[in-house]
């Protein structure tokens, strides 16, 4: 089944960011203030490997269940920051330090958060207290 609506790749994103233990998901809807795309998916691993294997699993999540692969792909090469642009929908998944750094939720403050479903918000609050929560 292919999914046709940029929030429901959001929610497709941030599903799969979690499958791979990601931290602090969210999902922002950007379209009113922000002329280039619709929605934000941010996520947090904790290493160059787990940052890849998140924004993979993201790729794969969305190919398959919306039928969309990413029209760019940067960061990969360093896996600090990667980028997946999907046109209406910019998945950004960062290292604590990077995401720390770059503040996106604090840039894009004034923008609506998609309500993720529960098993998300838990599977991060459970990572979240085994390890150090970020501060921002």
């Amino acid at each position: 089944m292919c999914v046709k609506s940029s929030r429901e790749w959001a929610v497709i994103a941030a599903e799969s960011a979690a499958e791979k233990k990601a931290e602090n998901v969210m999902a922002i809807e950007v379209a009113e203030l922000f002329v280039v795309t619709d929605f934000f998916v941010i996520a947090t691993g904790r290493t160059d490997t787990q940052v890849r294997a998140i924004a993979d699993e993201v790729e794969r999540g969305l190919l398959e269940k919306g039928g969309i692969k990413p029209i760019g792909r940067e960061g990969a090469s360093e896996s600090k920051w990667i980028l997946l642009d999907y046109g209406d929908l910019v998945v950004h998944v960062f290292q604590p330090r990077e995401r720390e750094f770059y503040r996106l939720e604090k840039l894009w403050s004034d923008a609506p958060r998609i309500e993720l479903p529960a098993e998300i918000v838990n599977a991060t609050d459970e990572v979240l207290h085994v390890e150090q929560p970020i501060e921002y």
